[in-house]
């Protein structure tokens, strides 16, 4: 199962939350569109914010300056938190997958999960490493399969997995008072500075408004939220 191809998951928060809810995520927990990132569009969305994740193009700018702060992190150094759930994704087009569970697994605190899926790996994947954890995901079928079922589903034309895609996931998340970047692609999570649970949105905001002044001619960025469900 690990050289599977994957249909990547649409950005649209029905299918999100019909593979979260399949995976053992209550229903009081869901993915919901933010509209926009001023104070007004946030005040929105409805709270408490446990996570929010950026869809994105993978430019050449994008490239460069990923490139750029690994060497500075490498020369540097940073805090990471022991108690931050990071994965490594080497499984194509997971990316949408891989946000979400960086999502739920760090707020195991808040989220209690059902018997399922999603609570099943993260118990055999809290010891391992991060490659070893993308290693077990790509061997746990109930999730693989989750993510197939629901990758038919949205509002657009379903891509074959072989098409090529340029758009990735990323999730931010809250954890011992700092704001984390996850991505799956990068060599370790990026540690943002200090953040809340309340200004979780606010300060993550910031961090989308970054990626999108790097590319100031591209219009191709949806900003969803993990929130309490209204």
């Amino acid at each position: 199962m690990g050289t599977d191809i994957l249909i990547p998951l649409e950005s649209n928060p029905d299918v999100m939350n019909k593979f979260l809810q399949k995976l053992g995520v209550p229903s009081e927990w869901n993915i919901v569109d933010v509209m926009g990132l001023d104070s007004e569009m946030l005040s929105w969305v409805p709270r408490p914010v446990l996570a929010v994740l950026l869809l994105f193009p993978v430019s050449k700018s994008y490239e460069q300056y990923k490139e750029k702060e690994e060497k500075l992190i490498l020369s540097k150094g940073q805090d990471v938190s022991i108690d931050v759930f990071y994965m490594k994704q080497h499984l194509s087009n997971a990316c949408g997958t891989i946000a979400l569970m960086h999502s739920v697994a760090n707020n195991t605190d808040r989220i209690i999960l059902r018997d399922g899926p999603m609570k099943a790996f993260l118990e055999e994947a809290k010891p391992l490493d991060p490659v070893a954890r993308s290693k077990l995901l790509e061997k746990t079928e109930s999730i693989i399969n989750a993510h197939k079922e629901l990758a038919q589903e949205g509002q657009t034309r379903t891509p074959s997995a072989e098409e090529p895609v340029n758009h990735h996931f990323i999730a931010f998340v809250h954890k011992d008072g700092m704001l984390y970047e996850l991505d799956g692609s990068k060599s370790f999570p990026i540690n943002h500075g200090p953040t809340t649970p309340d200004t979780l949105l606010e300060d993550a905001a910031k961090v989308c408004q970054e990626f999108m002044a790097r590319d100031p001619n591209e219009m191709r960025f949806t900003v969803v939220a993990l929130t309490a469900a209204d």
